[in-house]
């Protein structure tokens, strides 16, 4: 059985540790939206510690927000050579197709 869906990239990040590696974040086409702004899980407001510690809860609700797999949007890691063949770029159309293998490894 094949599955094939549409998506958007929305996100492409480098590897945190510096290794060779980008992971792409893809949305569904009706979700993408592409002029939101970034947000700050800090919130506006921060200008010291104390105004830190008191959105505290706020940084623990955002924090879904930020880095690669913290997300609700499939997202793949790519060694930069395949990120690099495909020529992707945020804002594409992309088609991502999955098929289970058969029980000998093989499709």
């Amino acid at each position: 059985m094949l599955m094939r869906r549409e998506f958007i990239v929305a996100r492409i990040e480098a590897s945190q540790d510096g290794s060779p590696y980008v992971y792409v974040t893809f949305n569904d086409p009706k979700e993408y939206k592409p002029d939101r702004p970034t947000m700050n899980p800090f919130g506006s407001n921060v200008t010291s510690i104390e105004d830190l510690m008191k959105n505290m809860p706020k940084v623990i609700t955002n924090i879904g927000f930020m880095g690669p797999g913290l997300t609700d949007s499939p997202t793949i890691k790519f060694s930069m050579h395949e990120y690099q063949d495909m020529g992707i770029k945020v804002g594409d159309k992309v088609y991502i197709e999955i098929q289970k293998a058969d029980a000998s490894g093989g499709i």
